[in-house]
């Protein structure tokens, strides 16, 4: 059996996009399963349309079908605030139409961010990021304190998803812990795409 999980997430500095990568090849470890890896767009101030429907760089943006499709789905904001991005938040709130069908119960899900400071939020981020995958019916998997890394950090990391402390001009490298519970964490959630299937 083949399936493929949607990384989808929204990056302003590239810390989460490297997070999302890292998930992607953790994801791709598993056999059977393909990563897809998605972005959305900057959220406009002016009423009309202005930028292009495909990004200059980096990732294609997502579509509602891109959720249809999947089997799984890593979902990625940075920490504004202790909460997720505009952007990202604009495109879930546009997900009525997957959830009205009910095409998202009972595939698996997990979370990563990123923040600038150490205490930025990142464990509200994560949370409040779950609401509305449970409004979709979705199974919300974390990070077991099993992935020995999540005992050791002194960086990122969280039983609610992996996260990166990327510091205040976001050029902190990622953790050898930080990175180990990324490619945990997409190995986990294609291994439950692949049972849950």
């Amino acid at each position: 059996m083949s399936c493929e999980v949607l990384v989808l997430y929204y990056s302003r500095h590239g810390s989460t996009t490297e997070l999302a990568k890292l998930i992607a090849r953790g994801i791709e470890e598993v056999e059977g399963v393909q990563a897809r890896i998605r972005t959305v767009a900057e959220v406009s101030t002016l009423c009309e349309t202005t930028a292009d429907t495909i990004p200059d760089e980096g990732a294609p943006y997502a579509t509602l079908d891109d959720l249809r499709q999947c089997s799984g789905l890593a979902l990625g904001s940075p920490t504004y605030f202790g909460n997720m991005a505009a952007p990202l938040k604009y495109f879930i709130d546009s997900t009525s139409p997957v959830w009205l069908s009910g095409e998202m119960i009972g595939k698996p899900a997990t979370l990563f961010t990123s923040s600038s400071s150490l205490h930025g939020g990142q464990e509200s981020t994560l949370l409040t990021m779950m609401i509305p995958l449970l409004h979709h019916g979705m199974v919300i998997a974390g990070t077991p304190y099993s992935e020995t890394a999540l005992v050791q950090t002194s960086a990122g990391g969280t039983p609610y998803g992996v996260s990166h402390h990327s510091g205040v001009k976001g050029d902190t490298r990622l953790s050898d812990e930080e990175h180990a519970l990324a490619l945990a964490q997409g190995r986990r959630l294609a291994e439950l795409a692949l049972k849950l299937a």
